[in-house]
């Protein structure tokens, strides 16, 4: 007799898809298989069970701009369980004054207040050659991945291809690994000399100023530098066509290069910019068009592209007024809540994706690049017990209204999509069921990860 019983789902892993009941007992898988008994039970009768979703790549309570993300850990990370997402990780917020360990520490007090469990990218701000320890120093505090940028130099956000290097050889040496937000630097600052006043103004423009030939510059680059050091290195929300190509190019060459690309990149395009409210779309790296989204589809299917997370930066139309040029805007949309019935409805629902796509993409895909898995990211005896009871059947419309995070618009909004979240387990307990969130604040845990295991 387990204390929980998922009874009469069809259990859904990147290997398989089968019926089978699920027991549970201390917040851990104990038994797959039919005729399970529980004290407690979980009709999931005519439902799918999928893993519990993991977001590898959010900003709660980012200062972007002159403002802040608006969620926060506990409001974000309630979005998160009513989306079916179980884990998140998150970033440091670096700075030029202060270290990478020290930003673990303050982060680690905001993360106190989620809601389900979140693991900690380093970002990368300032560092510079002969302090090799801070890397060493935040791996023995869980922190295994460092985040680098190849754009932002006004903000000081930027890393030189020279220290990028050097990083990249101590990261290697720990068994720790990088990811990227790779743009190219010079080509953005070179286009946008060119811009008239005229242009700044137009929302539309942004497409032309950061266009896919910088992602794929960067992503050689940063390729490159895989293959000299050995550092598995990630690329963050690959958006290009000519992205993916670099992608692929490097890992030919041998890099340990893994790739994740994000929903608004699937399902949107620059058009977008061209409403009355195309100032809200807002992101980096910008939308593209038709023949990249087919591209990126086609990658998702042939596993180039390791999983897909969301970027989920969310701002209110507030802190979106457009002030006369795409210069002036926070970037960055909302996305943790919608991830799940936006792959199913838009990959499954339209044949882009098949079924066992979905937990290889969103749960077993970034447990196994960032060190998770197999705690996080799969249904087998002795993981956590995070599971998402969905209905694949049900049809809805997004309402931003209706959706838990902070924002007051979605880029999905209007948006018929068939496939909705029913109940969400974290570690066995339930935290979400029925449209109805019932886990207490710092429910959550931070998940301490050590090196050298999985792929990054």
């Amino acid at each position: 007799m387990h204390e929980l019983v998922v009874q009469g789902g069809t259990v859904v892993t990147p290997l398989s898809v089968t019926s089978a009941d699920i027991g549970i007992d201390g917040g851990t898988i104990r038994a797959i298989g039919p005729g399970l008994a529980g004290e407690r039970t979980i009709d999931a009768g005519g439902k799918l069970v999928f893993p519990g979703v993991i977001d590898a790549h959010t900003h709660m309570a980012l200062p972007v701009a002159g403002t802040r993300s608006c969620d926060d850990f506990h409001t974000g990370t309630v979005a998160a369980a009513c989306g079916g997402v179980t884990t998140i990780i998150d970033f440091t917020v670096g700075t030029q004054e202060t270290t990478i360990p020290d930003e673990i520490e303050r982060r680690l007090n905001e993360v106190a207040e989620a809601v389900v469990d979140v693991a900690l990218h380093g970002e990368v701000i300032g560092w510079e050659p002969g302090a090799e320890e801070e890397f060493a120093e935040a791996v023995r505090r869980g922190v295994t991945s460092f985040k680098f940028y190849t754009a932002y130099e006004d903000s000081g956000r930027r890393t030189s291809p020279a220290v990028m290097k050097r990083a990249f050889e101590i990261l290697a040496d720990l068994g720790a690994g990088a990811l990227v937000h790779c743009e190219d630097e010079g080509l953005i600052r070179s286009i946008a000399d060119s811009l008239a006043p005229t242009e700044l103004a137009e929302m539309a423009t942004l497409a032309i100023a950061r266009p896919d030939l910088c992602e794929g510059a960067a992503v050689t680059q940063v390729g490159r530098l895989a293959e000299e050091t050995g550092c598995p290195t990630h690329i963050v929300h690959v958006s290009s066509a000519l992205g993916l190509a670099a992608v692929r190019e490097a890992r030919s060459r041998g890099a340990r290069l893994t790739a994740e690309t994000c929903p608004q990149y699937l399902v949107l395009t620059a058009e977008s910019y061209d409403r009355m409210d195309g100032h809200l779309f807002a992101a980096s790296p910008a939308l593209r068009t038709d023949a990249d989204q087919r591209a990126l589809w086609k990658g998702l299917r042939r596993q180039e592209i390791d999983l897909i997370a969301t970027d989920h930066c969310p701002f209110t139309r507030e802190q979106k007024t457009w002030r006369g040029s795409f210069t002036d805007l926070p970037y960055g949309l909302p996305g943790v809540e919608t991830l799940l019935p936006l792959v199913y409805s838009e990959g499954v629902g339209k044949g882009l994706l098949h079924l066992p796509d979905v937990p290889r993409l969103l749960s077993e895909g970034p447990a196994r690049v960032y060190g998770l898995y197999p705690r996080k990211g799969a249904i087998e005896v002795g993981a956590d017990a995070d599971l998402v009871v969905f209905d694949p059947d049900e049809t809805w419309e997004i309402d931003p209204n209706e959706l838990h995070m902070r924002t007051d618009f979605s880029p999905y909004e209007g948006w018929t999509v068939t496939g909705r979240v029913t109940t969400t387990l974290l570690r066995g307990d339930v935290i979400f069921a029925d449209g109805e969130i019932s886990a207490e604040r710092g429910r959550g845990r931070f998940l301490f990860r050590e090196v050298g295991v999985n792929r990054v």
